[in-house]
Formats: structure tokens, C-alpha cells, sequence
């Protein structure tokens, strides 16, 4: 046994090595995109991140990026997720060897040579399987919470099991305490690593109890109330700690937070005698059962850090939890809403009534109740047991439609031309969607093989599973032998051939005909922290990005099958006689073949090495803007690189970024009226009283005919005697008009570069903006800009992502185009070509822009960049655009400058020029080749010509018969008529006749595409 323990542990440090090496040879050496902005800058600093906290993970980020240069914080902090996967893989290899000695001991043998090979063999195969598996190792090289909580859960997992070889030793219930610490520091991190514990508790009766079937079923049963009570907990201290800082605030004039460290050394006071009791008295039960829940309040109180730093003040303080009332709503990530689970509403049930939910708030000194987000009361005669069609967004309920045939069978909802789903309709939205989309799809992509990353909503060409076995391919999937090149070899095309599957479905069968009990335990694990996410997360059907990072969890206990598939061919190769020491060597060298061919597929589109994208667009959007810019931004991808780049490399300190989402609480604009490092306050004037609690939602009522001065309309809406009452009863604000004017103060937007010196002479006294005739109401974000432009008087520079980004106020016509950020301006159709500063515009392009070695052809753009460059941004249309100003003026040379710079910066193996996903993309690769003739540049023309139409006609023929239809073929169809109206003619005879023929061609169809598309040409 000690020569195995050697091996075990050698073998397993060597397996560590590998992924170690792996992940940081592959981690990104800076920001990536989505959450990890947000993660590095909170962790580097320990700022408040977004709901609901991840306190261990930010120390232990900070622990990593405490000696780093500010340029390699955001490495070192992706360097410790790759390091916390490593460890995760060693503590699989661990659990896999102890269950592989299991079925080894099933068969009352010893650790032989022979058998030694082979468990050691199990561990290798199964943790180098999920080493290389495609979910796990995305999270192992950027700075996101997952990694960390695999850790988590390999070490509890593996805990457990060393409880389970020492449960007869005197101090073996150490490892018990050590599991609820874990668990109690996990929540620091990611919540997902309860679910781990219904496995637990099943190797604690196995070794316990007489085992019986209803002694299981009870087990499970006590672990989900024990579950229950573990998710009820961590609410409940700061629910009991606000109760008494209520209590000590204001009824003893107290200071803030007093009541809540009271309560806290009162609790573990509490614990201390409980514990000091039970061992006085011999109560090992409870003995124990206090400790774990001593040291488990010990690692969420964790949490601590999160109410202390936000009451610091930090720059970024998402819901400024600084007391216990803030702590609770953050916790319970209320701002996010909530979905039905066991019986709620639908899509289309109405809501009778909004219920009051009231929180606390400090103000003066003192906690006041203010209005939180009020709750839905729906009809109870339309609601329904396990809703999954809830979503009532239109784009939501278009998707549900697809599983309710002929516009439904449910009753219909009274008032309305509605039906109810009916519960088939409900389940088949589930298990197609919710399970196999969202879910086994994930699952397949792990161990069977993956077709891209390409984002798609059922085509059978986007992000599906494909293993490489032609006839189940095909099958499943059409001809996809047609695909077009930039498809056919997608970096992410991983082929599997099933063999990771194969081997795990060995391993699920023999485990369960040989080791009952342990099979429980791994499926325990595998369904609670895989279908049981499905079921409680009721997903709605479009996702802004895929969610297989949420089920790494149960790709990790079926990798434990894959393991002890090693098993069960070393036990077939054992049964056709073969020495034990041949079999298990020839098992375990056939099956190492599977991870390495998966490392060796994967690779390519999980190396993250030398990117910089999602760093240098944070950059760029910076430098669109100028000195004191306010700059409003949209979404994560746009919010979380620059709070990187601007917390902790020090980038445009002066520039104020506000997200509107965000700007819809009133935490956030009592931040943004405070200074932040070189950035002013942002000049709100609106009173606390008129955002805390109230006007979430501001109607219009259209009373005045004329437009009225902004600065004016905002003081009507801070009256307190200007109300209109509701339907509701209730007396809210109001806007009474829905024209309004905003002076222009000359002298400033000539300071700060607004409006350029020449065009002094057509500034015009004031601007008139009109809400859309649509918009019934004005959110609080929108509120709150319209505060700005009423104060701001245009003193700093403001601008929007994008036209507005995600406001509708009318201010569309006053937006200047200025690269990655449009500005607002005092003159009407300020978008157009005419009014841009092309100067300005190509120095950005040519010289200021970074763009993150994207044009390196081993730099991997995956979908999220593929997305952003072609379709979010454009970077292709914003040389065009700025190209043809530079060519309407008669300047070739700038002209030619842009094309080429573009051409370089994003070339064709890049990004493909007819992506059939974003037309502003494939419109923009026509527009430079338009240009490039114009400048008589006919050459250069002619071949992007003739590699755009061969792109074009790979697509028509791929997509014209692909087995489900999507957007791509009306896209490629719409550019094709461009083609033809705008570009042969420019063109040689030869690329004018192949546009005829492609024409021609998609005349003849008569059925999916003849008529329908007859106006394209």
C-alpha cells in the first residue's frame, strides 16, 4: 500500500504539472471580455464586484497581483485560475484512483502490478480527459470565478473520500470540518459548490449505515434539506445582523453596521459555549455538527470584506452592500429578478397587482423604508405547475411559439388574444431546449466533439455537437461535407470521435454492476450539478452567450467515468486471459491515445497567448474621447474592460464611464456624483428623494404643446407637488411634455473640442429633443441623463457607444460618429458623413487605435471577438466609412492609407468578407472594394471581388441546403443583390458575369427561396 501511496502521489504531481503547463503556456495575458475586467480591477484593489460577491476569490486574486506591475496584474490573476484548474485536476486524479482501488477491492483482490498499472492508469485517462475537455479548459485560462470553484469541489469531493478510509480513526471527523470549511469559503466564490452536497452525505451513510434502499432515499432527502438549510443560512445571518442594526441605529442612535458586529460576536459567542458544552459533556453528534457549522460560518463570514471595503467607498461599488440591509439585497442578487420554479406564470399570464416590497436604506443617519422592486401577483387561473415559457419579452415569446403548434392549444387568456402552452407544449420547450440546447449539447461538446463556437439558436451549422463520424454527422445534422472553408476549418471544430464518451459510458455501466454505492455518489453529483442547474436556472431561449461554464461540474463526475472506463477494459482484456500486467498496460496505453488527441484538437482554439482585443477596444474607447469625457456604455463588453484598464493600469482617469443599466439604481448615481480619481463629479442635480425608492418608471404626459427648456422640466419632475395619480392610485412624477429644448453654451463646446473653431459661425442657440411618439414613459437611467444634459451645459464631452447606446431619447440626430464612441453635438444630423472630423478620424485609425495582434494568424478570435469585430463594432465599416469622407474630398492617397490599414488590421483568414452573419461586415468588404476601384486601384478590387463571390457562392450552396434554415441564407441573398447594383459595374467582365450567374442561379429556386427572395434581384 505504501509503494501504491508513492505512485499515487507521483503520478498525480505529474499529472498537475501538465495542466499547469498547459493553462499558463494558454491563459490570455491580459483582460478578456464579459466578466473578467471586472473580477481583475475588484480582486487588484478589492472594489465591490457585481451580485452576489465573490470575497475569497478577490483576496486571493489580490494575494497574486499584490507584486505584479500594474501591466501583468491582469496575467498573474489569469495565472491563478490556471493554477487553481491544475490543482483541480490533481484532486480528480486522486478521487479517480481511490474509486478505481474500490472496484479493485470489489473483487477481494490486492494492489497488484497488474492492478496498480490500471488504477493508476484511471486517474491519468479520466483528469487528463478534463484537462483538455473544451468548458473546463476555456475557464482555466481567464479570470473568472469557475476555475476557483472547481477547486473547491475537487477538494470537498475528494475530502470526503478521505473520511471515508479513515472514518474508523479517532480524529478522521477532522475531514468533516474541513469539507463544511470549504463549503463556507466556496460561497466567496461561486455558490455551485452546495451542490456537492447530497454525494457527500451518500459516502457518509454508505460508511455508516446499513445500507438499504429507503436508507438512501432518506439520505438524499436529508442532504436536500440540509441543502436547503445551507442556502437559507447564508441569507438569514444578515437578514437576524439587520434586525438588530435597525435596532441599535435607530432606536439607540447608534453608528451604522454597530447592530450587525454585535449580533456577529454574539454568534459566535453562541457557537463557542455550544461547542465548549457538547465536548464537556460527550455529545460527539452535536459536537461535530456545531464545529461544522463553527468553521462553515468562518469561511462565509468572508462576506466581511465585502461590507467593509464597500463602506470605503471604492470606485467600483456594485450595490454598495456597506451595511446589512444593501448585504442582503446583494446577496440575493434582488436587482436580477427571479424566475418560477415550481409553479408560476407563463408567458402569457397577466398581472393583477404589484406587491409592495419594501427595504431599508440609509439616510441622515438613520435606516428609512424605501420602495425596492416591486413584485408581480399574476391571475392564479393562468399559472402553471413547472412554467418554463415565463419570459414575457417579445423576442422570448417569438421562441416559445416554435413548440406551440398552429398558435397553440391552451385555453386563452381572458382580454387578450393569447393561449396558455399546454404542459406538452411547456415540456417540449424543456427537454428540447432547456436540456438538450442548453445542456446535453454542452455535454456533447466535452465528450463527443463540437462542430464551432458559433453562437447559434438551433441552425444546424451553428454551435452544435458534431463528433467527426461522418453517417451520425450527417444524420443529425445535413450535409455538412458543403460547408463553406471559414466553417469546414473553424478552429473550434473539435472532433472527438465519441471516444471520451465511449469511455465514460464503459465506466458509468461497470462502475454500476460492480460498485453500486459509489455509482450513486459520482450520480449524485453528476445529475445535481448538471439537470438540477437546467431545472433551477429555467433559462430563457436566448442567451447573450453559452452557458456550459455553469455545468463543469458535472462534466467533472463524468470524467470520473471516463476514468474507470480504463477499468472496465482492463477487466475485458483480463478476462480474454492476458496477464494482468499486459492487460492493464495495453488498456492504459490505448486510452491515453483520447486526451492527447483532444489536447492536440483543442489547442488551437483554446490559446488565449498574445491577445490583447479585449484590452486594446477598452483603449480605443477611451481614446475616442476627449479629456473629462462622460461616456455612456451599454453591457458588460463594453463596461468591464475599461473599469480594467482605467482602475488598474491608470488609462484616462478623467473619463467618467456610466453604464446604463446600472444608472437605473440609486446607489450608482449617488457614486457617480462623487469624484473619482481625475474625474469630476458628474453633474447630477436631481435630489436624493427624487431617485431613492421612486421613479423607476416616469410616465409621459403630453400637456404642452411647445418644447420646454430641459433645465426646467427637471425641476418639474423634482416638485414634490407635481404628481399625476396612477392607476395604481399612487402619485408618481411626470414628464409634461415630450419636447424639450437644451441651451448651448458657445464658449464650452468650442473649449473642449465639441464643435471645431470653422464651424463656430453655425452654432445654433439651443437644440430641441423629442421622445419618440411610442415611448409612454422615461426609465430612471434615462431620467437621470436628461438630468445631465439639462446641467452639464455642455462643459464635458458626452458620449454613447454606440446611437444612444440602449436609451431611446431622441437623441439620435445630435450623435457624431467619432470611431468606437458617437458625441453628442449641438447640430441635427451630426451621423452624417458631412459633419464628421475626418482628420481626426484618420489619425485614430492610422495611428492612436491599437487593435490586440487580432491580424497575428495565431492569435485565436473566437466568437465573442468574431462578433464584436464584424458585427458590434465593424471595424471593417469604420475604415470604409472614414475611407469614403477622405474620397468624396478627392484625397486617393488618405483613401488608399485607410483601405490598405484595414485590409492589414482584419484580413480575409481573420475574418472571412461574407460572414452570413453580420451584414455590416460583408456590406463593408463591398464598400472597400468599391472604394479600391474608385481610387483605380482595379487590381486590388478586382481580386477582393473575386474572393468575396467565391465566399459567396460556397455560402449559397451550403446554406440553400442546410438541413434548418436560419438568417445566413436571406443574409448572403441581401448582399448579393448589393453586389449587383452597387459593384459589378465597377468591375472586369468576368466577376460582372459570375454576379449574373449567381443571380441567375437563385432565380431557379421555386420553393424555399424562388419568390420569397424575386425582390433581391
Amino acid at each position: 500500500m505504501k509503494h501504491f501511496k508513492r505512485i499515487n502521489n507521483l503520478t498525480g504531481w505529474a499529472v498537475f504539472t501538465v495542466a499547469a503547463v498547459t493553462y499558463l503556456l494558454t491563459i490570455e495575458p491580459s483582460t478578456s471580455f464579459w466578466d473578467c475586467g471586472e473580477f481583475i480591477a475588484s480582486s487588484y484593489k478589492l472594489e465591490i464586484g457585481h451580485a452576489p460577491g465573490n470575497p475569497v476569490f478577490q483576496l486571493i486574486g489580490r494575494t497574486f497581483s499584490m507584486f505584479a506591475p500594474v501591466e501583468s496584474v491582469a496575467m498573474m490573476i489569469n495565472a491563478m485560475s490556471a493554477l487553481c484548474s491544475a490543482f483541480t485536476i490533481l484532486f480528480l486524479f486522486w478521487s479517480i484512483t481511490h474509486l478505481a482501488r474500490r472496484l479493485v477491492e470489489r473483487r477481494k483482490e490486492t494492489l497488484t502490478t497488474g492492478n496498480t498499472i490500471a488504477v493508476i492508469g484511471a486517474g491519468v485517462v479520466g483528469s487528463l480527459v478534463y484537462t483538455f475537455s473544451d468548458s473546463f479548459w476555456f475557464s482555466a485560462v481567464e479570470a473568472e470565478v469557475y476555475a476557483m470553484s472547481s477547486l473547491f469541489t475537487a477538494v470537498a469531493f475528494w475530502a470526503i473520500l478521505r473520511w471515508e478510509e479513515e472514518a474508523d480513526d479517532k480524529y478522521a471527523n477532522r475531514w468533516l470540518a474541513l469539507i463544511a470549511y470549504l463549503m463556507g469559503l466556496s460561497i466567496g466564490v461561486h455558490l455551485l459548490n452546495l451542490l456537492a452536497i447530497p454525494a457527500i452525505a451518500l459516502v457518509y451513510y454508505f460508511k455508516k449505515y446499513t445500507v438499504s434502499l429507503w436508507g438512501v432515499v432518506k439520505t438524499l432527502l436529508v442532504s436536500v434539506v440540509l441543502l436547503g438549510f445551507t442556502m437559507l443560512l447564508i441569507p438569514t445571518l444578515p437578514r437576524i445582523a439587520g434586525a438588530f442594526d435597525l435596532l441599535f441605529v435607530n432606536g439607540f442612535g447608534l453608528p451604522f453596521n454597530t447592530g450587525m458586529i454585535f449580533f456577529m460576536l454574539l454568534l459566535f459567542a453562541a457557537l463557542a459555549w455550544g461547542l465548549y458544552a457538547s465536548y464537556q459533556k460527550g455529545k460527539v453528534f452535536w459536537n461535530t455538527a456545531l464545529l461544522c457549522l463553527t468553521v462553515f460560518v468562518i469561511g462565509v463570514s468572508s462576506f466581511a470584506m465585502i461590507v467593509i471595503r464597500s463602506s470605503a467607498g471604492t470606485p467600483t461599488n456594485e450595490t454598495q452592500p456597506d451595511n446589512a440591509f444593501a448585504l442582503l439585497y446583494y446577496l440575493n442578487r434582488e436587482q436580477y429578478g427571479t424566475s418560477p420554479l415550481i409553479k408560476g406564470q407563463t408567458f402569457a399570464t397577466p398581472a393583477i397587482a404589484y406587491k409592495d416590497n419594501p427595504m431599508y436604506a440609509k439616510k441622515d443617519g438613520r435606516y428609512v423604508k424605501t420602495q425596492g422592486m416591486p413584485q408581480a401577483e399574476y391571475d392564479s387561473r393562468y399559472t402553471m405547475l413547472f412554467p418554463r415559457m415565463w419570459s414575457t419579452k417579445p423576442a422570448h415569446v417569438e421562441q416559445y411559439k416554435q413548440y406551440m403548434t398552429g398558435g397553440g392549444r391552451g385555453k386563452i387568456v381572458s382580454g387578450t388574444d393569447e393561449r396558455m402552452p399546454t404542459q406538452s407544449e411547456n415540456l417540449s420547450y424543456f427537454f428540447d431546449h432547456q436540456l438538450g440546447w442548453m445542456y446535453w449539447r454542452y455535454f456533447m461538446w466535452n465528450f463527443a466533439g463540437r462542430q464551432n463556437d458559433i453562437q447559434g439558436h438551433g441552425e444546424s451549422y451553428y454551435g452544435n455537437w458534431e463528433c467527426g463520424i461522418p453517417f451520425i454527422d450527417k444524420m443529425r445534422l445535413g450535409n455538412i461535407d458543403e460547408m463553406p472553408p471559414y466553417l469546414a476549418h473553424h478552429k473550434a471544430r473539435n472532433h472527438y470521435y465519441m471516444l471520451p464518451l465511449l469511455l465514460g459510458l464503459f465506466g458509468f455501466f461497470h462502475q454500476l454492476s460492480k460498485d453500486k454505492r459509489n455509482f450513486l455518489v459520482i450520480g449524485a453529483l453528476f445529475v445535481l450539478t448538471g439537470i438540477a442547474i437546467v431545472v433551477y436556472l429555467n433559462s430563457d431561449p436566448i442567451q447573450p452567450r453559452e452557458r456550459d461554464y455553469a455545468y463543469v461540474g458535472s462534466f467533472y463526475a463524468f470524467a470520473m467515468w471516463v476514468g474507470l472506463g480504463v477499468m472496465f477494459i482492463y477487466d475485458f482484456l483480463r478476462k480474454r486471459q492476458l496477464p494482468t500486467i499486459i492487460a492493464a498496460a495495453l488498456s492504459s496505453a490505448a486510452c491515453i491515445i483520447v486526451p492527447i488527441q483532444m489536447g492536440a484538437v483543442n489547442w488551437d482554439d483554446h490559446d488565449r497567448s498574445n491577445r490583447y482585443i479585449a484590452h486594446d477596444f477598452a483603449y480605443n474607447y477611451f481614446m475616442s474621447c476627449e479629456k473629462d469625457a462622460i461616456l455612456f456604455t451599454v453591457g458588460d463588453n463594453d463596461t468591464f474592460p475599461l473599469w480594467y484598464i482605467q482602475e488598474v493600469e491608470g488609462v484616462r482617469t478623467d473619463a467618467r464611464v456610466i453604464n446604463t443599466s446600472l444608472l437605473n439604481s440609486d446607489w450608482y448615481i449617488d457614486q457617480m456624483k462623487r469624484r473619482q480619481y481625475d474625474s469630476p463629479p458628474v453633474p447630477f442635480k436631481l435630489s436624493r428623494d427624487n431617485y431613492l425608492g421612486v421613479n423607476d418608471y416616469v410616465p409621459v404626459n403630453d400637456r404642452i404643446n411647445e418644447p420646454q427648456d430641459l433645465k426646467d422640466i427637471m425641476d418639474f419632475i423634482a416638485n414634490p407637488k407635481a404628481k399625476v395619480q396612477t392607476n395604481q392610485r399612487t402619485k408618481v412624477s411626470y414628464f409634461p411634455t415630450r419636447r424639450f429644448t437644451i441651451p448651448v453654451n458657445k464658449e464650452n463646446v468650442l473649449k473642449n473640442g465639441t464643435v471645431k473653431p470653422e464651424d463656430a459661425d453655425r452654432i445654433p442657440e439651443s437644440i430641441t429633443i423629442t421622445l419618440p411618439e411610442k415611448k409612454s414613459g422615461v426609465l430612471k437611467a434615462e431620467m437621470m441623463i436628461l438630468d445631465l444634459l439639462a446641467n452639464n451645459d455642455w462643459e464635458r464631452p458626452v458620449y454613447f457607444v454606440g446611437m444612444g447606446g440602449d436609451t431611446d431619447l431622441g437623441l439620435r440626430d445630435y450623435l457624431q460618429y467619432e470611431g468606437f464612441a458617437h458625441r453628442l453635438t449641438p447640430f441635427r444630423n451630426a451621423y452624417s458623413q458631412s459633419l464628421m472630423d475626418k482628420d481626426a478620424m484618420y489619425d485614430r485609425l492610422m495611428n492612436i487605435y491599437r487593435w490586440g495582434n487580432m491580424n497575428d494568424p495565431d492569435v485565436w478570435i473566437d466568437n465573442n471577438i468574431f462578433f464584436t469585430l464584424a458585427g458590434i463594432i465593424s471595424i471593417r465599416s469604420m475604415y470604409s466609412n472614414v475611407a469614403s469622407t477622405f474620397a468624396n474630398a478627392g484625397d486617393t492617397a488618405k483613401t488608399l492609407d485607410l483601405l490598405d490599414r484595414v485590409m492589414e488590421v482584419i484580413p480575409r483568414r481573420t475574418i472571412p468578407y461574407v460572414t452570413g452573419q453580420w451584414e455590416s461586415n460583408d456590406r463593408s468588404m463591398i464598400f472597400i472594394c468599391h472604394l479600391y476601384a474608385m481610387s483605380g486601384q482595379t487590381d486590388k478590387a478586382n481580386a477582393i471581388a473575386q474572393d468575396f463571390l467565391d465566399e459567396m457562392e460556397q455560402n449559397l450552396q451550403f446554406y440553400s441546403h442546410a438541413k434548418t434554415q436560419g438568417d445566413a441564407l436571406t443574409i448572403n441573398l441581401r448582399t448579393l443583390r448589393l453586389i449587383a447594383v452597387s459593384l459589378a459595374p465597377l468591375l472586369d467582365e468576368e466577376i460582372q458575369t459570375r454576379a449574373r450567374e449567381l443571380r441567375q442561379f437563385y432565380r431557379q429556386y421555386n420553393g424555399l427561396d424562388g419568390k420569397e427572395y424575386d425582390n433581391y434581384f
